[in-house]
């Protein structure tokens, strides 16, 4: 795929040469990361493919609702500068600046080309598309389903200012519709400014694709997001790899870091992480307090569903790592994030489960202290 020069050509942009060593490497108009990933083979892949239609374990999909608070536009008007919703999976909603910023937003029932078949919401969002305020940017490290939504993109567009996206992924908005004046495409390393907000994309092991024959057409990326002294940063998807130390000594510490925890299995090791490799890349970025994210909303491997929780929640605690865990639609203080509820462990005892989290944090919003 070419990649038209829609990228701002303005000031705005800017290429970090700092890590050029660490950029993606392209052959026949592919991305590839810059260290081989594991090949599972034919047989594995259809053997894995049959497991997931016909052998997966129940408790994939919780068997009673996930809790959602709901919001409306004017309680989102009316919050703080720098609060944070989580509005499911890898979709945030963040304010900055009194402007709102959304990440992979996606509102559709389905993780899918079908929304007949295909991964399906745990719960719906919190609000509507047609409820959310004008938005400033929306945030996209890639072009997987379950985090470029083809529906909400188009009807987000309208209220949207700014797409910022790894390369190839605009040309996909394009394609679609998108003002192509909206779009900014980044690769690794390069930086771009909107009102105030400094956006960078950074590395991430994954990959991309929509189809049959795009794998790897279009490139993945994490995120920084910089507004004033305030730093976060939004993992996107991602294997386990050097490049969070990288990221974390150029931009870090992080006040907030959003990490994918959630849709891993020793069988992709590569491209997504196991929860303690979640935590390790908190640590790797010099982050203050994590939100893991990538979880709670669609069943995308063959953990439980509460699985992603129940371990990062104790192995943050025997490190003494800050987590923050806020429910669906639930505010969170970036600046000052609270620990939160632990609220899968009702789920959990629902479900008849019992619960797996030390009495001590299950506590409401306890404060959270910084590593």
């Amino acid at each position: 795929m070419n990649h038209p020069s829609v990228i701002a050509a303005d000031a705005a942009n800017s290429f970090d040469s700092w890590a050029a060593a660490s950029q993606p490497r392209r052959h026949q108009g592919r991305y590839r990361n810059p260290v081989a990933m594991h090949k599972m083979g034919l047989k594995k892949t259809l053997g894995l493919m049959l497991r997931f239609l016909f052998d997966k374990p129940r408790n994939t999909v919780p068997r009673q609702p996930i809790p959602v608070h709901a919001i409306t536009q004017q309680q989102l008007l009316a919050a703080p500068d720098r609060s944070l919703f989580r509005l499911g999976h890898s979709t945030m909603l963040l304010k900055l600046d009194g402007s709102f910023w959304l990440t992979d937003p996606v509102f559709s029932e389905r993780a899918s080309p079908f929304q007949w078949m295909g991964p399906q919401r745990f719960h719906a969002p919190p609000l509507s598309i047609d409820e959310l305020p004008p938005i400033k940017g929306v945030i996209l490290s890639h072009d997987h389903y379950d985090h470029l939504d083809h529906a909400a993109v188009l009807q987000l567009a309208p209220k949207v200012e700014h797409f910022i996206t790894p390369l190839g992924v605009g040309d996909r908005l394009i394609a679609w519709g998108i003002d192509a004046a909206k779009v900014r495409q980044l690769g690794w390393w390069e930086a771009t400014h909107v009102d105030g907000v400094k956006l960078v994309a950074t590395p991430a092991q994954h990959f991309s694709g929509r189809g049959l024959n795009d794998r790897n057409s279009t490139l993945w990326a994490s995120f920084v997001i910089e507004q004033r002294e305030l730093r976060i940063f939004f993992s996107g998807d991602s294997g386990y790899f050097s490049g969070f130390k990288e990221i974390g000594q150029k931009y870090g510490p992080f006040d907030l870091t959003m990490v994918e925890t959630g849709a891993y299995d020793p069988q992709w090791p590569d491209v997504h992480m196991q929860p303690a490799e979640s935590l390790q890349a908190h640590l790797d970025l010099r982050g203050k307090v994590m939100l893991p994210i990538h979880n709670g909303t669609f069943d995308l491997a063959l953990h439980a569903w509460h699985d992603p929780f129940d371990r990062i929640t104790e192995l943050a605690a025997a490190q003494g790592v800050a987590l923050a865990t806020p429910a669906i639609g639930q505010r969170l203080d970036i600046a000052q994030p609270a620990r939160g509820e632990a609220w899968w462990e009702a789920v959990k005892q629902q479900e008849g489960l019992g619960t797996s989290v030390p009495a001590a944090t299950l506590a409401s919003e306890t404060r959270a202290s910084p590593v």
